[in-house]
């Protein structure tokens, strides 16, 4: 494909060692968005650990640590975010699903709750993703509240967006192995619609994505669910960005999806992993030690289990090999060299001359070539946590760099491509 062929926000979004210099990004502090959201006039539920279901939904984004300074309190939660500003939100349908109770509830992260917005008996959200059978379990949709990133981030913002709800994707996809739980994303719905039916009219929130976790009943639903809700603030500043709403609108359309049903299989053990999974953090630098060959290609192998999805579409993971023992310098993809030298130079510059490139084990640039730009660059999302968890699972560091020069990039891995994610592991 040609350069001009791919999705013009991506083009428009570049960095290159000119932009970052020239319009380097100033923020103005005073204007910061809140990271949390809450629907303070509704009946709330604080989540019960020792449920089963209340830990299936804390394992997918709930806080697990807080930190103090002078005049600010700063939370971690379980999974990652760009500048830890955490654009998305969570909503979801529950139904039959013992100690919840059916309704439609937003997940209130700060309080470990969660928010009943309407009880729901033979109406629901199934037929804004095109069901017409009552689903037993959850339908989760995760929204974005584009100005929480693009006070820091400006126009590229929708990429962080995109990128941290692949994240909390990856998160539940997680907590569903814990729990013992199957899922489908569901990309292809009216999120239009579902926009509307949140009152998201004024277009600082919008939904990108939807999971099933549960099983098709034989009772029909009636009619689509009717919320009422009001306006609810989830950032207290706002600014409004034509390029990133646009970006939204002309993405929203899937052409020539592919069906991914085939289930994921992982080899973590359970007590382990949940341990993993509330205690993920992003590295701030490495030791430029090695990391163990076998081993990286386990982590490979959890990178390539499939996504269950209604819209799969194909991500490339090139490896720049710095410190893997028995294994030769040089870019690889695909189980084979593409070239072999010693990149780890050029690997920390082209991640904004950032030492985590350059001192990592491995520094993988995530690409694709696809026209359904929202749910590849989910995916990207997707694969990044996975590469966090199985990387600490195995011991060693993580750290998504969201933040590259795009065009070199493609030059350095010899394709044209749009480059979604950087991350580098290492000890």
């Amino acid at each position: 494909m040609r350069f001009d062929e791919f999705f013009q926000y991506h083009l428009k979004t570049k960095h290159s060692y000119f932009s970052v210099r020239n319009y380097p990004n100033r923020l103005s502090w005073e204007n910061q968005p809140m990271v949390f959201k809450s629907y303070d006039d509704y009946e709330k539920y604080e989540l019960d650990l020792d449920f089963s279901n209340h830990s299936f939904l804390y394992y997918i984004a709930g806080l697990s640590a807080k930190k103090v300074y002078p005049n600010i309190e700063y939370y971690l939660r379980i999974n990652p975010s760009a500048g830890a500003l955490y654009p998305n939100e969570i909503y979801f349908q529950s139904r039959n699903n013992e100690n919840i109770q059916d309704g439609i509830y937003h997940f209130d992260i700060k309080s470990s709750s969660i928010t009943l917005l309407k009880k729901i008996e033979s109406e629901g959200v199934e037929p804004l993703i095109n069901k017409n059978y009552q689903i037993n379990g959850f339908i989760f949709f995760i929204s974005s509240l584009y100005y929480r990133s693009s006070w820091k981030y400006k126009n590229r913002a929708f990429r962080y967006c995109l990128l941290d709800s692949g994240h909390i994707l990856g998160s539940l996809e997680a907590s569903c192995y814990l729990h013992e739980k199957d899922y489908e994303i569901v990309y292809d719905f009216n999120k239009k619609a579902l926009n509307e039916l949140f009152n998201f009219v004024d277009e600082k929130e919008f939904f990108q994505a939807s999971v099933v976790v549960g099983t098709n009943s034989s009772n029909k639903v009636e009619k689509t669910v009717s919320l009422n809700l009001p306006k609810v603030d989830g950032t207290y500043y706002f600014e409004e960005n034509e390029l990133i709403k646009k970006a939204y609108d002309d993405s929203l359309c899937i052409k020539d999806k592919k069906i991914e049903n085939s289930k994921p299989k992982f080899f973590f053990h359970k007590d382990i992993f949940k341990q993993i999974v509330f205690k993920r953090r992003s590295i701030r630098d490495f030791s430029s030690k090695s990391i163990n060959k076998n081993e990286f290609f386990k982590i490979l192998e959890v990178l390539n289990e499939p996504i269950t999805s209604d819209c799969d579409e194909q991500i490339d993971i090139y490896c720049v090999i710095n410190r893997v023992v028995s294994m030769p310098l040089g870019l690889y993809k695909d189980n084979k060299y593409i070239k072999q030298s010693d990149f780890k130079v050029k690997a920390g510059y082209l991640c904004l001359e950032q030492n985590l490139g350059k001192d990592s084990a491995v520094t993988f640039f995530l690409t694709t070539k696809s026209k359904n730009y929202q749910e590849a660059y989910q995916k990207a999302g997707i694969i990044g946590h996975r590469l966090y968890l199985v990387s600490n699972y195995l011991g060693y560091g993580c750290s998504g760099i969201g933040a590259y020069y795009d065009d070199e990039v493609c030059e350095f891995i010899e394709d044209n491509c749009m480059v979604l994610y950087a991350l580098a592991i290492g000890n």
